[in-house]
């Protein structure tokens, strides 16, 4: 019985070590999402410094970076504060729609949904619960403009009758002379 198990072991060790090896390459231009649609929001990849739009005010950084051969992407977020966070995207060819899961050190969990609007600005929406167990829509907005990229972060406890500001920032990349 144990040689048995051990077979068993080892068969699932080479499988695990074959399908490993088959998306060892992180290379975007090779597997299965080559298509344009997952370079949609390639805009947003790079290493970041946030601002305030209206104050100008240093609010954090946030590292975005293509992962798993470019079949999603993945951010680092950290406030000048304490706050930490972090997200999955990526493109759903089933729906054809763009997907975030977001989590954050403060027991924020978000799940939203898009793709670009008509101007080429990502727009994501979904519904999310606050760390309280309160539910809420989210609405956020990545607008390139330039060599930077707002993003306006909007909320709704009334099912979108009203929406309230939550974040609005101006991602400038590191070391840019601004």
């Amino acid at each position: 019985m144990k040689f048995k198990t051990a077979g068993v072991y080892f068969s699932l060790l080479l499988c695990m070590m074959g399908w490993q090896s088959a998306f060892a390459d992180d290379d975007p231009d090779q597997g299965a999402c080559k298509g344009e649609e997952y370079r949609q929001f390639d805009f947003w990849l790079g290493d970041w410094e946030v601002f305030d739009t209206k104050t100008g005010e240093k609010v954090g950084e946030n590292t975005i970076e293509k992962i798993l051969a470019g079949c999603g992407i993945q951010e680092n977020w950290r406030s000048v504060k304490q706050s930490r966070g972090r997200s999955l995207n990526t493109y759903d060819q089933g729906n054809k729609r763009w997907h975030q899961t977001w989590v954050d050190n403060g027991g924020l969990l978000l799940r939203i949904n898009g793709g670009l609007d008509d101007d080429g600005t990502m727009v994501m929406e979904g519904s999310g619960f606050d760390p309280r167990g309160n539910a809420f829509l989210s609405r956020i907005r990545w607008t390139p403009q330039g060599d930077t990229v707002r993003q306006l972060w909007e909320a709704s406890s009334n099912k979108g009758k009203t929406w309230q500001v939550l974040f609005d920032g101006t991602y400038r990349r590191k070391g840019s002379a601004d």
